[in-house]
């Protein structure tokens, strides 16, 4: 196995185009894990610490340009008014030596179905900033996860950032583990109401072959919501409203049986997930 250490971006890009099964790494937390337990053996490590723009980000008016490397424990603690349901998720993630170490970058690269920055990336509706030598494009998060550990990423692209757009209504996170820290999730599920354009964006994770919206579920409470003048009243929701939501997260999953939870659980999670984050939300709205 060969180490790549580029010193700048450019350097970066040069280098995957160069040897585009080069893997990058910077946090280390996924990688390695696969190398230590010889799941993969990659013919090039690419180790990107060096890049500091990586490690950059900055809040816009409307969005937040996220750096691939950022740390989890930074956007807990530096961005959890901009970005509330990435912060939820990056607050869940493993231990806090791995909080400081992981990033969403590595997250995504990696594209597990139970990855936790996962869901709230889908319910933010972010976009996946994406550059080889050829040229930048940005991925609609909707698009990127291709597969069980795939992704829209051609190979010799690298991911330098994710724009987020400045929640303009409450959001929510939340998942089921084994166990309260350290845990690859049973299952996950993100909300967050969209006010200024009256609609609803779901994210669910590990509960189907990859991460997935509940669009059924947000299409029928962003008419529930709006035929019934709720955005308007702000009044409480009906239990008939929450328990439809729920029904309809829960049959949006495609779970499979495995050691750490069966299809059947995972789907009555992801409801019971989904009817409280939806309470959890509208009493937020309400109370704005």
């Amino acid at each position: 196995m060969d180490f790549l250490r580029p010193a700048a971006w450019e350097e970066a890009l040069a280098a995957k185009a160069e040897h585009p099964s080069a893997v990058p790494i910077a946090g280390g937390t996924d990688v390695m894990v696969e190398i230590n337990f010889d799941h993969r053996r990659p013919e090039y490590l690419m180790d990107l610490t060096r890049i500091g723009l990586l490690r950059e980000w900055e809040v816009g008016g409307e969005t937040v340009r996220l750096g691939a490397g950022v740390p989890y424990t930074e956007i807990v603690e530096r961005l959890a008014v901009p970005l509330p349901g990435l912060a939820l998720a990056s607050h869940t993630v493993a231990s806090p030596q791995i909080r400081n170490r992981g990033s969403v970058g590595g997250n995504l690269g990696t594209a597990s179905p139970a990855g936790d920055a996962h869901p709230a990336l889908l319910a933010a509706g972010a976009e996946v900033e994406v550059e080889s030598v050829r040229g930048a494009r940005r991925i609609p998060i909707d698009g990127f996860f291709t597969g069980v550990k795939r992704n829209a990423l051609a190979p010799d692209e690298l991911i330098k950032a994710v724009h987020i757009a400045v929640a303009d209504g409450p959001q929510q996170f939340s998942k089921v583990g084994t166990r309260n820290a350290m845990v690859i999730a049973v299952c996950a599920f993100a909300l967050a109401l969209h006010p200024a354009t009256r609609t609803v964006r779901t994210g669910i994770g590990s509960a189907a072959p990859t991460p997935i919206r509940a669009t059924v579920a947000e299409e029928f409470l962003a008419a529930a919501l709006d035929e019934g003048g709720f955005w308007e009243s702000r009044s409480l929701l009906t239990p008939s409203i929450v328990k439809q939501f729920g029904d309809l997260a829960a049959a949006s999953c495609n779970p499979i049986d495995d050691v750490r939870g069966t299809a059947a659980y995972r789907r009555h999670a992801v409801g019971v997930l989904a009817r409280r984050q939806l309470l959890w939300s509208w009493e937020e709205f309400r109370a704005g």
